[in-house]
């Protein structure tokens, strides 16, 4: 008889060591989406920043900047989300990381 245990490989986990680590994905990415209204309107999504920022304060300063309106809105599973309206997702990486709240290489731009 053949030993069955010796010919079945081991299975291989490739995220054990990121457990040990605290887990995959421990780099906070800052999320900036463009969602299409009606027409040729667009909103703009800032999401995945810090909760301890006082996001009106950002949104003012963005408002101001980008001569736009915007506002902030808790979602229970994402958190605060900052909404502006049109396509503003160089601009407002570009702002964010002249600001110095997040770094260029924590930001992550979606959309088409």
């Amino acid at each position: 008889m053949v030993d069955i245990g010796s010919q079945i490989p081991t299975t291989f986990d490739p995220f054990a060591e990121a457990e040990e680590f605290g887990g995959t994905g421990t780099k906070e990415y800052v999320h900036i989406r463009i969602q299409q209204r009606n027409g040729k309107k667009s909103l703009t999504t800032v999401q995945g920043l810090k909760q301890d920022l006082s996001y009106e304060k950002i949104l003012k300063c963005l408002k101001k900047e980008f001569c736009c309106n915007g506002n902030v809105v808790n979602d229970k599973e994402l958190g605060k989300i900052i909404q502006l309206q049109g396509d503003q997702r160089k601009n407002v990486s570009q702002f964010l990381v002249n600001a110095g709240i997040v770094k260029k290489d924590q930001i992550k731009i979606h959309g088409f």
